[in-house]
């Protein structure tokens, strides 16, 4: 199944590892170091970064949607 991280955007959900808040020190450093590697998606449109979703290929994925609602919605799936 797809799910939905926002603005048109979808991810596999079998490909998730982690949805992560985007405003740690740690996980900016996480977000350069994908970015380095070739590895780092940006799905944001040009809005504001609120959560980074980590998958099992090692690509990280930025999205303007927030942890909790893109939470939610891979419960509602459920």
């Amino acid at each position: 199944m797809l799910l939905n991280i926002g603005f048109g955007n979808v991810v596999a959900e079998n490909k998730l590892v982690a949805i992560v808040n985007a405003d740690s020190a740690p996980m900016r450093r996480y977000r350069e170091e994908a970015r380095q590697r070739g590895k780092l998606v940006d799905a944001t449109q040009g809005r504001k970064t609120r959560s980074i979703i980590v998958t099992s290929s090692g690509h990280v994925i930025l999205s303007a949607v927030a942890v909790e609602t893109i939470a939610q919605r891979l419960k509602e799936k459920v």
